[in-house]
């Protein structure tokens, strides 16, 4: 039954980190625009502030990020000087010193910075922004460009998580993706972490990679929980060489299929259930004493580009080349092109590309899938008497997910959807039947399982 299920739902859809999800941004949002909206943001909103830095070493086949390799640090130096005057930029349209509660490195990689860089970055934003001591600091790292220095610098500037990108141990798969990560390289990192006090720590895994199979994942899990990291994200490969040119280097022959897919899936996540990690939502495992764990259990778990997260902010500010940020009335996304990010900055012009302006139907509908792939569950009645619509609303939607009813894969109670267990891995389709942006998004998203 279950290799039937992964064979019938091999589909396209999205991640639902946003929606409606960035395929669908348009130029209507742009400069003018995110200046009137960080003008009218309420002082006591409190902030989260997300930083991409796009740079790496090399390339890894695998990768869906924007980022650039560099062999050289000059490059990676006048982007952060930009930066930091986009930092001033966005304070400076504010309308008052605000409270960032939550800041977030991602990349390409941030270890591409140098550990002095850190002390630069933090004055900075402590000089322009509340951050309070208890403010979460995380980081995304690359083991294989990290050093002891570059750790403890890290924790003088006040980091107190870090993300690690693991993907595989094994030896064939990291060769076949252009990513050479021996165990003991990651192990040598968390080492470092704990040892300076950075303990919340967590590991990516991914499974559907090149000559991938269920042992490997099995023995992966197991590597990764006898380093004791607080939270494990377990995410599928998307193949998606269309979007990034690089993803041709990797032999399509050599991918899993669907079938082959699930039980990998399944054989990893048994072992994070059998180790006392509790799953959140789609594709996440923590332990029952993280904050990820309490948010879920409290109803507040969030889904943002950075994944799921704990983070509460109703505002997020993105900084950087390609970064995406969320504001009250919309989405935003600056820049890709670094000459363009960085010429739009000396200029004294916010660097915004795209954007969406919400309309009170697309905040309806994001708040169901939300709470879909976060909760698994939702209650369509509760929801449409928040934002004052008929109850009728989704009766469409309703009818569509019938068939994924008769396969076990969700409950649907009066007006109220439930995802079953078997249907956890298949929850983007449930959310997918509520997103009327669909049809115009295929071709561009990734396989559902």
């Amino acid at each position: 039954m279950i290799n039937e299920l992964s064979e019938k739902y091999d589909l396209m859809v999205p991640r639902y980190t946003s929606y409606p999800t960035a395929p669908h941004f348009n130029d209507g949002v742009n400069s003018q625009v995110y200046r009137k909206w960080l003008q009218s943001l309420d002082p006591a909103t409190p902030l989260s502030l997300y930083f991409h830095i796009p740079f790496c070493d090399e390339m890894c086949s695998y990768c869906g990020c924007y980022t650039k390799i560099v062999k050289r640090y000059e490059p990676v130096s006048d982007y952060l000087n930009s930066m930091l005057q986009e930092i001033d930029l966005v304070a400076d349209a504010l309308p008052a010193r605000f409270k960032a509660t939550n800041l977030h490195w991602g990349g390409g990689s941030p270890t591409m910075l140098k550990g002095p860089d850190w002390k630069l970055i933090i004055d900075k934003l402590r000089e322009r922004f509340d951050v309070p001591e208890d403010a979460a600091i995380a980081v995304e790292m690359d083991p294989r460009t990290a050093t002891e220095d570059y750790v403890q610098a890290m924790k003088d500037a006040g980091v107190n998580r870090a993300s690690i990108g693991v993907q595989s141990f094994d030896d064939k798969i990291q060769k076949a993706i252009n990513r050479i990560q021996p165990y003991e390289m990651t192990a040598k990192v968390v080492d470092w972490l704990r040892k300076y006090g950075i303990d919340h720590i967590n590991m990516d895994l991914m499974y559907g990679l090149p000559y991938h199979t269920a042992d490997m994942l099995a023995k992966e899990a197991e590597q990764t929980i006898s380093m004791k990291p607080a939270r494990v994200a377990l995410f599928g490969y998307a193949h998606v060489p269309w979007m990034k040119s690089h993803m041709k280097l990797i032999d399509e022959d050599t991918l899993p299929g669907a079938e082959e897919r699930w039980a990998q899936y399944e054989t990893a996540a048994q072992k994070f259930l059998d180790a006392g990690y509790l799953p959140i939502g789609l594709d996440h495992f923590a332990l029952p004493d993280d904050e990820m764990t309490e948010a879920l259990e409290d109803g507040v778990l969030h889904r943002n580009f950075q994944g799921y997260t704990a983070d509460t902010a109703p505002a997020m500010i993105g900084f950087g080349a390609s970064a995406i940020g969320q504001m009250p009335q919309g989405y935003i996304q600056n820049v890709s092109p670094l000459k363009k990010y960085r010429e739009t900055i000396a200029a004294g012009e916010f660097p915004i590309e795209r954007g969406f302006a919400l309309e009170n139907e697309d905040r309806l509908r994001a708040k169901v899938i939300e709470r879909i792939m976060c909760d698994l569950t939702c209650d369509l009645d509760q929801v449409c008497e928040e934002f004052d619509v008929s109850k009728a609303t989704f009766v469409p939607e309703m009818e569509k997910l019938v068939p994924l009813s008769e396969d076990g894969l969700v409950e649907l109670q009066g007006n109220t959807v439930n995802v079953t267990e078997t249907g956890r891995p298949f929850v983007r389709l449930v959310a997918a039947a509520f997103d009327t942006y669909l049809e115009s998004g295929k071709g561009r998203h990734s396989r559902a399982v």
